[in-house]
C-alpha cells in the first residue's frame, strides 16, 4: 500500500509527495504528478539551481525543454537540467502519472502549496504574485 507523506491539488493537477527535503537532508524532493487530459504543467521556466528527472509511470506527457518535445511514456523519462526552459503538457485522452525528482530540494512542497493557495483566491491568478513566489524558490519564468 502507496503512502504519501503530502497530497498537494493544484487545480486539475494532484501531486503526491514520498520525500522531501525533510527526509533527504534537503538533497531531493520525489513525488507522483497526475495530470489529466488536456492540462498544461505549468508555464514555460527554467531552475536556477535545480535538476529535474521526470519518469513515466501511466499514459504519455509531452515535455519541452529548451523547444524540443520530448515524448515520455511508462518506463521512460526525460532529464531537464538546471538553466533549461520547460514546461509539461498532457495532449491525449487520457490521465499520465509520472514520478519527478527534483534535487536539492529546494522546490518542494511549500512552492506547490503557495501556488495552490493562489489558485484557490477565485480569478485567474495575479502574474505579478506567481512570478514572486516562482522566484522566491528558484524558479524563473521563461516569458
Amino acid at each position: 500500500m502507496q503512502t504519501f507523506k503530502e497530497v498537494i491539488k493544484i487545480g486539475q493537477l494532484e501531486l503526491r509527495f514520498l520525500l522531501d527535503g525533510d527526509d533527504t537532508n534537503n538533497q531531493m524532493v520525489v513525488f507522483e504528478f497526475l495530470i489529466p487530459p488536456g492540462a498544461k504543467v505549468p508555464i514555460a521556466h527554467y531552475h536556477v539551481d535545480v535538476d529535474e528527472l521526470v519518469y513515466g509511470l501511466e499514459g504519455t506527457i509531452s515535455s519541452y525543454i529548451n523547444g524540443q518535445r520530448i515524448e515520455v511514456g511508462p518506463g521512460q523519462s526525460c532529464f531537464v537540467p538546471r538553466g533549461a526552459v520547460h514546461y509539461h503538457d498532457n495532449h491525449t485522452t487520457e490521465n499520465v502519472k509520472v514520478l519527478c525528482v527534483l534535487t536539492p530540494a529546494s522546490i518542494g512542497p511549500a512552492y506547490f502549496r503557495e501556488i495552490s493557495d493562489l489558485l484557490k483566491a477565485g480569478g485567474p491568478p495575479d502574474p505579478k504574485k506567481a512570478t514572486e513566489i516562482m522566484a522566491r524558490h528558484g524558479l524563473i519564468a521563461a516569458v
